[in-house]
């Protein structure tokens, strides 16, 4: 087939909404296994307790065997590898790729197109919402693996101790907290340099940042929705009834140990955080759905999220699908994945008979239930563009900033969708004047 010019794939390769078909760039190897011969596929990937699932594939397969390199997650360096890489000429047949990247992997044209392989034929395998992540035009880019749904964890014997109720709407968010702050405790932390957790709450408010119309990308990070969250959350910080500090860090663990910090709005995959780092309060924790901005209402979001990839170029992209389909659908897999915390499986139907569909007493039973149905309120409309991992850092360094100075979370928004417009435009991507 025909390549896409570099300009075209700049218009078109990442635009979630548009209908035109991005199947001419998906070309890459066409080589088949002979009968008989061995294989080696690279792998990289930073999910925790993966190489458990490779080495039982590795077993059950030798004659396709999956070499696993441990990379830095993708912010933190793993993406600019795989940029390089790919530079190089010389990408990994498989790698880890969060739904958000997609987009901008798309835009450099690195990725494989799937249906070329027949994965199109394995899409009742997946939740339809994760498979349309990775689908752009008539082709498909990504095999699902996991997403995160919110919900909100609590220390359940704290608030009993307190005479206090999980907060079911925003309002009662803000008015628990002060209650905690009586007892030397922080309801939870609002980090200043995690565009991802902001992203998600604007999310949960109904804000939607990017969209398409009339083959042009459309910018409105400025909302309502999105104001609302900003003005919510820097008024708590400066009644001091939250703590202004990076989470998943050592002193949020520390809080989260000695209870200090007594709830987090976060993802499925932050129970594994909370097990690993504060085994002593294990039994003291459950799980409500996340607090409403109308009250009757339940809305949920998404906070991270990734698949499996294939780079193109690789000469076996028929035996790297069928692994990448095996490690994200085969029961066993699905549950050892389950174990390093990787996140609410992209596998259609696999809840049901999981590792996660279990009692579990450190969440004070069968928590993910929870999670379950907060996986069915994620607006799935929400869209990533080619450049998020830039806009990330322009919110980080912004809300650092105001975090400093004092200056409005509004503002932040407001200039970093004035940076959104110019960094995608910068790209060659067409956006619809504001």
């Amino acid at each position: 087939m025909p390549s896409l010019s570099r300009r075209t794939a700049l218009r078109l390769a990442a635009a979630a909404l548009l209908p035109t078909s991005l199947a001419a760039c998906g070309g890459g190897g066409s080589g088949r296994r002979q009968p008989g011969e061995t294989i080696e596929l690279t792998f990289w990937n930073w999910v925790p307790g993966v190489d458990k699932a490779v080495n039982l594939w590795n077993k059950q397969n030798p004659e396709v065997q999956i070499r696993l390199s441990n990379i830095p997650s993708g912010p933190s360096g793993g993406y600019a590898k795989m940029f390089a890489a790919l530079k190089a000429g010389d990408p990994p047949d498989l790698a880890q790729v969060e739904y958000y990247q997609i987009p901008a992997f798309l835009m450099e044209q690195g990725l494989e197109d799937l249906t070329q392989h027949g994965f199109a034929d394995h899409k009742d395998k997946f939740v339809d919402w994760q498979w349309d992540q990775g689908a752009f035009g008539d082709g498909v880019y990504a095999v699902p693996q996991a997403s995160g749904p919110m919900a909100m964890y609590y220390r359940a014997d704290l608030l009993e101790q307190w005479n206090l109720e999980p907060p079911a709407t925003w309002a009662e968010f803000e008015e628990t907290a002060a209650k905690i702050r009586e007892h030397d405790a922080y309801i939870c932390s609002f980090p200043p340099n995690d565009a991802a957790m902001f992203t998600s709450l604007c999310w949960q408010a109904g804000a939607r940042w990017f969209g398409t119309s009339g083959g042009e990308w459309t910018v409105d990070m400025d909302n309502e929705p999105t104001r609302k969250v900003a003005e919510y959350w820097q008024r708590l910080i400066k009644k001091d009834l939250v703590l202004a500090q990076p989470m998943m860090a050592n002193a949020w663990y520390k809080a989260v140990q000695d209870g200090k910090e007594v709830l987090w709005v976060g993802p499925q995959w932050g129970d594994a955080l909370i097990k690993g780092n504060a085994p002593k309060t294990s039994g003291k924790w459950k799980v409500t759905g996340m607090p409403q901005w109308k009250e009757g209402e339940f809305a949920s979001a998404n906070w991270g999220g990734s698949s499996t990839a294939l780079f193109k170029g690789g000469d076996f992209p028929a035996e790297a699908l069928e692994f990448a389909i095996w490690l994200n659908t085969d029961p066993t897999a699905v549950d050892l994945l389950i174990e390093g915390g990787y996140g609410w499986p992209a596998a259609a139907g696999v809840f049901k008979g999981s590792k996660l569909d279990r009692d579990d007493e450190f969440f004070g039973g069968r928590y993910n239930d929870v999670f379950a149905e907060a996986d069915k309120a994620v607006d799935t409309k929400w869209r990533w563009t080619p450049i998020t991992l830039e806009i990330n850092e322009n919110l980080n360094a912004g809300f650092q900033a105001a975090f400093g100075s004092g200056g409005s979370f509004t503002d932040v928004v407001a200039t970093a969708e004035k940076q959104a417009i110019a960094g995608m435009k910068a790209k060659g991507l067409p956006v619809a004047s504001p």
